[in-house]
């Protein structure tokens, strides 16, 4: 008896949810490409995560925000939606942004879409969770990618950035924050970057072998520019889940390459499971 609430209250993530994932990743894709940050089509892209979002139950809040650029003056649009057992408890917050590469014509199917519809397919697992046992932010950031070549203080990470100052005004006390990107890769390789908590890093590690995939996380000693980085700076725990071998030598990242025939609802599943599991072991 005693094991089967144990097993009930686990957050699960199923062949459905993935199968929800790939089938909203494909459908963002054709409705909401490009979705250059700061641009109106960026605006289109948001309001059309926070109502496949809000369709699942998710209550999502939209911040919109002006921040300088390279190009001047550009709008914003970061969504949350908070699951709260105990809005006094510690936090783990899963982020995903959902920008496409500008000056580029890369879709970004697996680079932004993949990971974006996860967490609207992990919005729906939350929903349906009816034990749970912690305090679960789900963020999806807008400006991750930079305008130029190069990030800069001015030139990129600006829904991480302010992600930030969001959980400071709401005083929100994080446990551990997880960026996730390009996880839809049919191809999947799942590293994690050096620049990140290594806690965080085991506990993936130790999350995967505990659904059955001993080698799907590896640690890399590459230091990646990504939204996590915004969350270290700023004191918190955070690591980065990312396949950052997307094609031969990474060649279809911030290409036209970047489709849906590259993304399959197996990663999806596989990635969606990890998450989940480490939620289960965070709360």
């Amino acid at each position: 008896m005693m094991i089967s609430v144990l097993l009930a209250a686990a957050l699960a993530f199923t062949p459905e949810d993935a199968a929800f994932a790939h089938k909203t990743a494909a459908a963002f894709v054709s409705e909401c490409t490009p979705r250059d940050a700061g641009t109106i089509r960026g605006g289109i892209a948001a309001n059309w995560l926070l109502d496949r979002a809000s369709m699942t139950g998710a209550n999502v809040r939209r911040d919109i925000f002006m921040v300088p650029t390279p190009s001047g003056e550009r709008r914003f649009v970061n969504l949350y939606a908070e699951y709260a057992s105990n809005p006094s408890s510690r936090w783990v917050v899963v982020v995903s942004h959902y920008d496409t590469k500008p000056g580029t014509k890369c879709p970004g199917a697996n680079d932004g879409a993949s990971t974006s519809a996860l967490l609207i397919s992990l919005a729906n697992a939350l929903g349906e969770w009816r034990t749970p046992k912690g305090n679960v932010m789900l963020v999806w950031t807008d400006g991750e990618e930079c305008q130029g070549e190069h990030y800069s203080e001015g030139d990129g990470l600006q829904g991480s950035r302010r992600a930030v100052e969001y959980l400071r005004e709401k005083e929100r006390q994080v446990q551990a924050v997880i960026c996730i990107d390009m996880l839809g890769d049919k191809d999947l390789h799942i590293s994690i970057p050096e620049n990140g908590t290594q806690s965080l890093a085991k506990i993936a590690r130790h999350a995967a072998r505990r659904i059955g995939y001993p080698d799907l996380v590896t640690l890399s000693t590459d230091r990646v520019k990504d939204d996590h980085v915004a969350f270290l700076a700023a004191g918190y725990h955070a690591i980065d889940l990312i396949d950052f071998e997307f094609g031969p030598g990474n060649a279809w990242w911030h290409t036209p390459e970047d489709t849906m025939d590259k993304v399959s609802e197996a990663s999806l599943l596989k990635s969606g499971r990890l998450i989940c599991e480490m939620l289960n072991i965070l709360l």
